[in-house]
């Protein structure tokens, strides 16, 4: 998938008046596109798709009509879209209660290289996670992590004949596996490789 430029952006009135369609495609879109390892724990899988509405949404909210401005949130969202032979994801880590999320996020740390992704007949995929910025501390993971799964041809070709793909985490606080990705979610992602 090759980044997006600011020629396929739409201005901000060309959004206003195509917003709400292109959202409910997004949003459709999406649905394929989501991963719960457990209750507390999700993976929302980028593509260009939703980075564009990610990026079309940050320019409305803030007004950005400048050229380099459209340009710094390009260079801010661009790398999370995938690169064909690697899955990225936006990895959160989810409790509804402020104390007991305050909680988890100090009992949780590291587990962003914990979680896995296991393509059959393969070993495990961990991700390269932060590569923007350290997002934890001695004292508490973030609830927000984005996430880079590279994979090799052979697992791509694999994939790409049917094999299940496997998800995981195997942190000492939180051990969930989904021994096979759903169907819909599978072939969204088997489409972001080359």
């Amino acid at each position: 998938m090759k980044q997006l430029s600011r020629q396929e952006l739409m201005s901000l009135e060309q959004y206003s008046e195509k917003r709400n369609s292109f959202r409910a495609e997004v949003m459709a879109h999406k649905k394929n596109r989501h991963l719960s390892l457990g209750e507390n724990l999700t993976l929302y899988f980028e593509d260009r798709l939703t980075i564009q509405y990610q990026i079309q949404e940050m320019l409305r909210i803030e007004k950005i009509f400048e050229a380099d401005g459209i340009q710094e949130e390009l260079d801010a969202y661009n790398p999370l879209i995938p690169e064909g032979k690697n899955l990225k994801a936006t990895f959160m880590i989810e409790y509804p209660q402020v104390e007991q999320r305050k909680q988890m996020l100090a009992q949780l740390i590291g587990v962003e290289d914990k979680l896995w992704l296991q393509v059959e007949g393969f070993d495990k995929v961990y991700p390269i996670a932060d590569e923007d910025l350290q997002r934890d501390n001695a004292e508490k993971t973030s609830s927000v992590h984005f996430l880079r799964f590279e994979f090799s041809a052979e697992m791509i070709a694999k994939l790409k004949t049917g094999a299940s793909l496997a998800a995981g985490v195997d942190h000492e606080n939180y051990q969930q596996h989904v021994a096979e990705i759903p169907q819909n979610i599978r072939n969204s992602l088997v489409n972001d490789f080359d």
